[in-house]
């Protein structure tokens, strides 16, 4: 018999699905039947979803000035809420969790409106702006990077770690292998859903300047857009380097997990399953996000001497390569790297922030759930 349902909410992004569906594998595990409320650019991520029913719910993201743009934005967002309360009516969840973006404004604010336990979890080191405006109508935020002194709700807060997917947690069981010599050297590039086209632009001309011997050592798994793709492809093969190119790929734990060095974006969810599994990592923070929310999640990583943190702007073609060719010559410091990195990730991150779930489900205050994990 069932112990309850729970009601997920998360963008339709990989940074905010990703956990929500680790959280879904583990709640469900434990007897509880899953729903989740996202978006329409969800589909891709949600095929394996362990969800008893995915809900379409509107919302739209309020970034316009313009009065008609806002006009619009609001009126997508109260018909969510009306969307999710339907849902919520139908299903009775104990408890709604949202996992942040703007698809989780409309079943969040739902739910507490009709007196539904509620959390959210943010994944990265800056609370985001949809997480932030339920910030003081939820009961619960868990933070995966995020401090327990985080302003007016810290109260609220509970560093639980970003949950990884259970392919992240199998991944980690391979040890690191550092490459030495004349031994093929595998190197991972991937940039999130925004900003794979300055790895697409920048990494095929750096490669070309490393040194002929690197070069034949060199083998590249590469994230590129669906109008970058054959480019990229076709620059490696000319450079006669080995590569495997694509838009999105569904094994990028093992994918992680195989890399001797990961360059990088540093979005929450990456970072956290970088330093689970435990690899090197080039970390290159989205230049143009908001809140700068990545600089923050990469300078978490760094600090533990897990990664190194560069600045897009100073990553010429030049410079990409003088890592590069550093960091193939350096198999100690990368062994190092790994080691740091791997000291660092929360694989109990899931469990943890199941356990947080149900005590809210259960209304159970935040204090004395603090209280448990302390003692």
């Amino acid at each position: 018999m069932a112990k309850g349902t729970v009601l997920l909410a998360a963008g339709g992004t990989g940074g905010h699905l990703f956990p929500a569906e680790a959280l879904a594998h583990e709640l469900a595990a434990r007897g509880w039947q899953v729903h989740l409320a996202t978006d329409d650019r969800a589909e891709r991520f949600a095929g394996k979803f362990p969800a008893v029913a995915i809900h379409p719910i509107s919302s739209s993201t309020i970034g316009s000035k313009n009065p008609v743009a806002l006009l619009r934005a609001f009126w997508s967002i109260w018909r969510g809420v009306r969307q999710a309360s339907q849902v919520i009516a139908k299903i009775k969840p104990s408890v709604v969790i949202g996992f942040g973006g703007y698809p989780t404004l409309p079943p969040l604010y739902a739910a507490t409106r009709r007196g539904v336990p509620t959390m959210v979890h943010e994944q990265n080191a800056v609370m985001g702006r949809a997480n932030k405006a339920l910030g003081s109508k939820v009961d619960a935020i868990a933070g995966g990077f995020l401090p327990e002194n985080s302003g007016a709700n810290s109260a609220k807060v509970v560093v639980t770690g970003n949950p990884v997917r259970p392919a992240v947690i199998e991944a980690a069981k391979t040890p690191y292998v550092a490459s030495a010599g004349s031994d093929a050297f595998n190197l991972l590039v991937f940039g999130g859903s925004q900003g794979a086209q300055f790895f697409s632009d920048a990494l095929p001309g750096a490669i070309a300047l490393l040194p002929e011997a690197l070069r034949a050592r060199l083998r590249v798994t590469q994230q590129a857009r669906v109008e970058d793709a054959e480019k990229v492809k076709a620059a490696y093969a000319r450079l006669g380097i080995p590569a495997e190119v694509s838009p999105f790929f569904t094994d990028m734990a093992q994918r992680i997990a195989a890399a001797q060095l990961v360059l990088s974006r540093s979005g929450a969810s990456t970072v956290s399953e970088i330093a689970v599994i435990g690899r090197p990592a080039l970390l290159v923070p989205y230049p143009y996000a908001l809140d700068h929310d990545q600089a923050a999640n990469a300078a978490r990583l760094s600090a533990a001497g897990g990664g190194e943190v560069h600045p897009q702007a100073t990553l010429s073609a030049e410079r990409i390569a003088e890592l590069l060719d550093g960091a193939m010559n350096d198999p100690e410091r990368l062994s190092g790297m790994a080691a740091a990195a791997k000291s660092v990730g929360k694989a109990d991150a899931t469990r943890l922030l199941a356990d947080l779930a149900e005590a809210i489900a259960s209304k159970t205050p935040v204090s004395e759930f603090k209280k448990g994990v302390r003692t």
